[in-house]
């Protein structure tokens, strides 16, 4: 079996391989596949680093490129592709700075790609990922489910919602098996901060582990839909291997979200750290983000994903241990 996922130097793309690589194969529609033979990253560049060696993997090939670029595009697909994890997508901040480069990436991108994958025949099973700023406006209720329509604010948004209908329509006409994963805001994310408007929920956590003082750009009231990364990619992987008649037309499943105030997740945080020592959050509110956030849902029935048996961890300070023992202990993966 051969998977492709492009963002996959990212942070949720390379940990999205380790874990098919852990598992070997995936479980399509209740059966095993076939062994993983490969698994191809595609990205525009090299990250800062690679997770334990994941490059060096036997099973593992990168490429990198402009996946507006047609071209490109279908240079993946020299050998047969059996499953794509579609990650790769200019990020909220950005895309609102930059609209022209997110209708190339986010949109021409994704049709190049949803073509390429048409083109093999194969009945390939595809993972777009989405996201919750697929909501938005005056007429968004305080709780959207998969049920509310969709309304985005951003850029971004606007390009997810398209990317969820090109997945129900590829997936109606037969072109491929599709399915559309609407993320939370996903933490905890190690490195750097992105150009993302929900960049510094990850980094309300990180700095102040790291003994460094974290920004807060919004109120301590806003309301965050999110989920660990351990359980994004898991529920990810759960997704592409569910039946199809699982899902039905509409493709598009809201991952299970904690939703909390970012009050909640610096309490949190303060709960699952204990007595170590931590820098401190400072309050310093920036209308842009503040803005792109306040216009994002507040909160989040997840009622079909769970039924699904999509995983979410039992509390928020789980989370944080996972992450811990991940990134700062040395015993995690």
């Amino acid at each position: 079996m051969n998977i492709l996922i492009t963002g996959g130097a990212g942070f949720v793309g390379q940990r999205l391989a380790m874990e098919c690589l852990k598992r070997g194969n995936l479980e399509l529609d209740g059966k095993p596949s076939p062994a993983i033979t490969n698994i191809l990253l595609a990205d525009n560049a090299e990250p800062p680093f690679w997770h334990d060696g994941l490059r060096e993997h036997e099973l593992v090939t990168t490429s990198f490129g402009d996946i507006s670029d047609e071209a490109y595009v279908k240079s993946l697909f020299n050998e047969e592709i059996h499953a794509v994890f579609h990650l790769a997508s200019i990020v909220s901040g950005h895309g609102e700075q930059d609209f022209d480069l997110a209708m190339r990436v986010n949109l021409d991108g994704a049709r190049y790609l949803f073509e390429a994958i048409r083109a093999q025949k194969n009945n390939c099973r595809v993972v777009f990922t989405s996201s919750v700023a697929a909501f938005g406006g005056d007429a968004m209720p305080e709780t959207v489910s998969d049920y509310t329509k969709q309304t985005p604010m951003t850029t971004y948004g606007m390009t997810k919602v398209i990317g969820e209908l090109l997945v129900n329509d590829y997936s109606r006409k037969g072109f491929f098996d599709g399915r559309s994963a609407r993320l939370p805001t996903v933490i905890v994310r190690p490195g750097k901060p992105n150009l993302a408007a929900s960049s510094f929920v990850s980094g309300l956590f990180r700095e102040p582990l790291n003994g460094e003082p974290c920004v807060i750009p919004v109120d301590p009231s806003q309301l965050m839909p999110v989920l660990g990364y351990r359980s994004i990619i898991n529920g990810i992987i759960k997704l592409a291997e569910l039946p199809a008649t699982d899902l039905g037309s509409d493709r598009g499943v809201g991952l299970p979200a904690f939703n909390a105030t970012v009050q909640e997740l610096m309490d949190a945080l303060k709960n699952a750290a204990g007595n170590q020592h931590l820098g401190e959050h400072v309050m310093e509110k920036d209308e842009t983000i503040a803005k792109i956030c306040a216009g994002w849902p507040q909160q989040a029935d997840t009622t079909r994903g769970l039924s699904l048996g999509l995983p979410m961890e039992s509390s928020i300070e789980e989370i944080v241990h996972c992450y811990i023992e991940d990134y700062l202990d040395g015993t995690g993966s």
